[in-house]
């Protein structure tokens, strides 16, 4: 006996989606950020002060300590975009480490704001924005299944 047919809702497929959008969207986002606050960071841990306040300005007005943490933080975030997720060992501080960069950027456009340097306003919300779909799409949307889950 042969099966009965099968009847497709209109504009369905019974094919097998190979590459899922969302987890394309996400690691293009994490690779961009990791690479930009990997980039950022790596600067404000070993450049000079003086040549971070040619780059960037405020490293020359504030504590050094201050902008070497900040840039510590913005390496290991950096780390924390990419590795957890890639290695599926630990993948919800990707997350994490998104949340934390979202925050960050909220303290930076606050910062920015209070200094009136107005240019850095659209940055900040566009990073703190692109690490908050980050946080949100590894959390609810797209997760990662740890590998010792399996």
């Amino acid at each position: 006996m042969s099966s009965p047919a099968r009847i497709e809702p209109e504009g369905k497929s019974t094919r097998t989606r190979l590459v899922d959008p969302w987890r394309v969207s996400l690691w293009a986002v994490q690779l961009v950020l990791a690479a930009v606050f990997g980039d950022d960071g790596l600067a404000k841990t070993t450049q000079p002060i003086a040549a971070l306040a040619d780059r960037f300005v405020w490293p020359g007005q504030v504590a050094e300590g201050l902008v070497r943490a900040i840039g510590a933080s913005e390496l290991v975030a950096a780390l924390g975009l990419v590795l957890p997720t890639a290695t599926r060992i630990l993948p919800h501080l990707t997350p994490l480490a998104a949340s934390f960069l979202a925050l960050l950027m909220w303290a930076a456009l606050v910062f920015h704001a209070m200094r009136s340097e107005w240019q850095m306003l659209l940055i900040n919300v566009v990073l703190g924005l692109l690490a908050a779909f980050i946080a949100w799409g590894r959390l609810i949307k797209a997760p990662v299944g740890s590998r010792f889950e399996d």
